[in-house]
């Protein structure tokens, strides 16, 4: 691909974006993409449950939840009490999820309960060709062992309409929907026979007492088992429009969750091709990159940047009799990049941007600052960094909130407080931040990747030079 011409390039490494956006409709289907690409490059499946063996110049990975992976690659130089490089993201989005009872049967309609996960635009979300992803918990139905499984139904099956102008004559003035009752999608129409059954919830058995009986038999004919082996679900709605290339130029990015997994995605690739280069021989440091699930709520979870997942980690590789507090002197040598999206300048809304700080399309990566601590970035962080971006061409911008607006935050602040670790808030622009369907530039991709393997491969020199 590196001998392409640029404006080639850029468009192939799009292309291959939004294919791993449409195959991830859920944190679940992302981290199995991501673990998919690692075990075809030779990285070794690690389980928090099992003994740790790890060896300089060998590539691991381990997941929680199935929803969060934190990928490592150990540097041929690497010992304990050496530090590490890190680019942590998140994989989850802003969505409607299936409730756990979610049967529901209003004036001839089967709908479907969802709560709202996170701080979506919900307006966007009507009038939408709707489906469900995510994971069913399986129970085999010879050997009684409980599987994991994804599903993910390629047609659409669920709406939620908007209520006719006509009907509501100040929609066009302000529209904010009720998201218990006007947020509820449809799934079908009930015949007669259906409805005698919705009519009674003790009737049905298994998932089909909790869950419309047509959504459980669409899922079982999906993943090809019967109703009884199915335990419990976590299900997203997702959009069944694909993530397109758009624009005059073919220069924008058309796409659902790009916040975050533009910089999910461009971790990984960043991190392989940081392996590929043949620098990893002389790293002195561990390469990683840990893609975390619930960040858009927070995360205070088990799999989330705010749990113990991260050190745990960091703890079991630095480990080693003879060096007891090889932890502890790794932090002071370690570094990490928060990636998550940033705002890029709207041109319909001028004024809600800082005058000095307009982050553009096409401009490069965006170093985001916060004097409140809602960005992790500090002076000596964002020094680093630009250095980086030199070594490898990437341009940066800089962005900061105006001073009568909210801001934002990201795991950055989480996970340095967590840690101690000096860390770097940074992202692509993008609009449409948190929509249904977003949207970015394509030339960001490859902003992303070069910036994020340039960081593995010059980190450890970088922080060398620093004097103090």
């Amino acid at each position: 691909m590196a001998s392409l011409p640029l404006k080639d390039l850029v468009l192939t490494s799009a292309k291959e974006f939004l294919a791993f956006i449409n195959k991830s409709p859920s944190p679940f289907h992302a981290v199995d993409e991501v673990k998919k690409a690692l075990i075809n490059k030779g990285f070794k499946e690690l389980k928090e449950s099992e003994h740790w063996s790890i060896a300089p110049l060998s590539k691991y990975f381990v997941t929680k939840n199935q929803s969060t992976i934190i990928a490592f690659a150990v540097g041929g130089r690497y010992k304990p009490g050496n530090g590490f490089s890190i680019v942590g993201a998140h994989t989850d989005s802003p969505c409607l999820k299936v409730k756990p009872v979610s049967k529901k049967v209003k004036q001839g309609f089967c709908q479907v309960g969802v709560e709202c996960y996170g701080g979506g635009i919900w307006n966007t979300w009507f009038d939408r060709d709707l489906t469900v992803a995510g994971r069913v918990l399986v129970k085999d139905s010879s050997s009684d062992k409980i599987h994991h499984q994804l599903v993910h139904i390629h047609r659409p099956i669920l709406r939620i309409p908007h209520l006719a102008i006509h009907l509501q004559r100040e929609m066009n003035d302000s529209f904010g929907p009720n998201k218990e009752t006007h947020l509820c999608p449809i799934l079908s129409t009930c015949v007669a026979k259906q409805l005698e059954g919705e009519g009674d919830k003790e009737k049905g058995e298994g998932q089909a007492s909790k869950h419309p009986p047509q959504l459980v038999e669409i899922i079982c004919q999906e993943l090809q088992i019967s109703p009884d082996q199915m335990l419990d679900f976590e299900l997203c709605l997702a959009d069944t429009q694909p993530a397109a290339i758009g624009g005059a130029s073919n220069e924008f990015l058309f796409s659902p969750r790009l916040d975050n997994l533009m910089n999910a995605y461009t971790a990984y690739k960043g991190l392989l091709a940081s392996i590929e280069d043949g620098s990893l021989d002389d790293d002195p440091n561990v390469r990683m990159i840990s893609l975390f699930d619930n960040e858009e709520v927070g995360s205070s979870s088990a799999q989330g940047a705010a749990s113990t997942f991260q050190e745990t980690v960091m703890r079991r590789i630095s480990n080693n009799p003879s060096h007891p507090l090889a932890f502890e002197e790794s932090i002071g040598k370690s570094y990490m990049i928060s990636a998550d999206q940033a705002h890029a300048f709207h041109p319909n809304y001028s004024e809600k941007h800082e005058s000095n700080h307009q982050p553009a399309f096409h401009k490069g990566i965006v170093i985001k600052f916060n004097a409140n601590q809602r960005y992790a970035t500090t002076g000596i962080t964002a020094t680093i960094l630009r250095l980086v971006a030199d070594k490898v061409d990437v341009p940066i911008q800089d962005f900061v909130v105006r001073n009568d607006s909210p801001c934002g935050s990201t795991i950055g602040p989480i996970m340095s407080a967590k840690l101690g670790v000096q860390t770097i808030d940074i992202g692509a622009a993008q609009l449409s931040m948190h929509s249904i369907r977003e949207m970015g530039c394509t030339t960001d991709v490859l902003h992303c990747v070069k910036l994020y393997q340039g960081f593995f491969h010059y980190y450890p020199q970088i922080q060398a030079s620093m004097a103090f």
